[in-house]
């Protein structure tokens, strides 16, 4: 795809997030990874637009791109209609859609917030970072970057570094992971605790670090695919379980932290009912960190069931959230600094600055 000649190509940002959207309506606007390349070129495809990035976690779906359209409210209907189509909605669902529209130096700011943990649940995350880059780096080698969306996230890139190195804000429990083992602490002596990680992705990996790192008694790793619950379960000294035998060990574990990438509930009432039964109700923890949702809403109705999902988590959060919001400050102050630095905030400022 050839570079786009006009420096001044506009810049749009459509999103949704933890803070506008609940998660029974993030989960059904996720991109699973292996859709995003489709996607984005989909995206890059729509008249007028040059270059795309899609973002998706568990807590946002972000879509930036630029364009060569009249203006960027032009751009944020374009991008809004194809959610709507790509996932099918229904016009009431469509009509009740919240999404935040930036451009120009606006959506630079927010990616450069998103990239240094302050537009995060947790204030100051690590994993967004990486999330990021990642994204990047998929649509990069997809092709639907070029030297506008280069420019600005290797220019995000350098602001996450910089807003780490220069505060405190990424110090102590920084990562939902992190989060989710402080509440089965709250809840457990830890040491005394046996843990059913099911999914061995990026999350439960944190979380077992965490876990480990606090004493957890045991842990147990299931995943689909049993290579991965091997490494990550010799990793962290504990034991690895095929994804066809972990519900028959329900009953043996005191928490369980379910982070699978599968599109349906993987654990359901009936099998909690048996466990809790065998356990003799003895309280069980569970802490639903996927999107989709792996465990229905339902099992939180179980005697001396505790059930969180990712969004309940975001009391917890807010504990975090207070220590370093003394931080923000300074943490803005360099995204300002950065902003001023790389022509955004300039009269006339074009995306690629000169």
């Amino acid at each position: 795809m050839p570079e786009p000649t006009d420096s001044r190509s506009g810049l749009v940002c459509v999103g949704l997030n933890y803070k506008t959207t609940p998660v029974e309506v993030r989960e059904r606007l996720a991109f699973p990874e292996a859709k995003v390349p489709e996607a984005v070129q989909q995206v890059r495809g729509l008249p007028g637009f040059e270059e795309s990035v899609i973002l998706s976690t568990c807590n946002r779906v972000e879509l930036y791109a630029t364009h060569a359209l009249p203006s960027g409210d032009h751009g944020h209907a374009a991008l809004r209609d194809y959610l709507v189509r790509r996932f099918e909605l229904h016009p009431e669902h469509a009509e009740a859609l919240v999404l935040y529209n930036l451009d120009s130096a606006e959506a630079a700011r927010h990616l450069f917030r998103v990239v240094s943990g302050l537009d995060s649940m947790v204030l100051g995350e690590t994993e967004i970072f990486g999330q990021v880059k990642a994204a990047y780096k998929l649509a990069l080698d997809t092709g639907t970057t070029s030297r506008a969306l280069n420019k600005l996230f290797q220019q995000a890139f350098t602001v996450g570094k910089k807003v780490r190195n220069e505060t405190t804000i990424q110090r102590g429990s920084t990562s939902v992971g992190s989060v989710a083992v402080d509440l089965a602490e709250n809840v457990h002596d830890l040491k005394q605790c046996r843990v059913m990680l099911v999914g061995a992705g990026e999350m439960s990996r944190t979380c077992a670090q965490s876990l480990l790192s606090r004493g957890a008694k045991s842990i147990i790793v299931s995943n689909r695919s049993y290579d991965k619950a091997v490494e990550l379960a010799a990793e962290m000294k504990g034991t690895a379980m095929k994804f066809d035998e972990w519900e028959h060990s329900l009953h043996e574990v005191d928490v369980i932290i379910s982070s699978t990438s599968a599109p349906h509930f993987v654990i359901k009432p009936e099998q909690i009912e048996q466990a809790m039964r065998k356990r003799r109700w003895e309280p069980l923890l569970i802490i639903d960190i996927a999107v989709p949702r792996d465990v229905d809403p339902e099992v939180n109705k179980i005697e001396s069931v505790y059930l969180y999902d990712i969004d309940a988590l975001q009391a917890t959060a807010d504990d975090n959230r207070r220590e370093r919001e003394r931080q923000l400050v300074s943490c803005e102050h360099i995204i300002e600094e950065q902003l001023h630095k790389y022509g955004y905030l300039k009269p006339g400022g074009g995306l690629v600055p000169a």
